[in-house]
């Protein structure tokens, strides 16, 4: 594990409470208005009788996706995220970071969709996208949905590297900063490509009201081989 894998672990261990608490009382705009309606209009396109929630958080997704019949396995790094998931029910929620997922992932059995919904954090999630390939049943879908990256530039330059996430806008109950790996447009293609995925669809859920991006919605199939 890196310092920065490290970082970011131990931030999602501190924050649980406070991003159970800004999910579940839809404090952060972006997910209200655009992002939480995109990644479900996303996967309701297709077949999504079993769907995998990679980085699922409080379980939002997983139970929305329950109310609507889908059978759905959520899966996160932070045992206090797990639990608030848990504790709200409606789908089968495993503590699994990345490399249990590698390794181990086959205990969930097969999917028809794969989300992760912000949840690609890390510099070195290429062994995780060619795993999750094994995942899927035929014909089924990544969905990656991220922060739209030149939105999320902001005045730093347009080139791969670390960022830091202080949740200053989701209020002052977030108490540790969490470090993420910032990527191009060209660099997320390259990455998925070189991992065996063909991207099927891009979007670019927009702000309602300013018409700015608010995320990049990657729908994506698995290359044959």
């Amino acid at each position: 594990m890196t310092d920065h894998d490290a970082r970011i672990r131990q931030s999602w261990l501190a924050n649980a409470d406070a991003w159970t608490r800004a999910v579940r009382e839809q404090r952060i705009e972006s997910r209200r208005l655009v992002t939480d309606a995109a990644i479900l209009g996303a996967i309701a396109e297709g077949p999504a009788l079993r769907v995998l929630d990679i980085g699922c958080g409080e379980g939002w997704l997983c139970r929305a996706l329950a109310a609507r019949g889908s059978e759905c396995v959520g899966v996160d790094a932070s045992a206090p995220l797990v639990d608030s998931a848990r504790t709200e029910g409606g789908a089968r929620f495993e503590v699994m970071d990345y490399a249990a997922l590698i390794e181990s992932g086959s205990s969930l059995g097969q999917f028809d969709v794969l989300v992760c919904n912000f949840a690609l954090l890390d510099e070195y999630i290429a062994p995780l996208l060619s795993a999750l390939r094994e995942r899927l049943n035929p014909g089924g879908r990544l969905l990656i949905q991220t922060v739209h990256p030149w939105a999320a530039c902001g005045d730093e330059p347009y080139a791969d590297g670390w960022r830091l996430e202080t949740f200053a806008a989701f209020g002052g109950e977030f108490s540790s900063p969490m470090p993420w790996f910032f990527r191009t447009l060209e660099s997320w293609l390259a990455l998925l490509t070189a991992s065996g995925w063909r991207l099927r669809q891009l979007r670019e859920p927009r702000h309602p009201d300013t018409g700015q991006p608010c995320s990049l919605l990657l729908d994506l199939h698995a290359l044959a081989g």
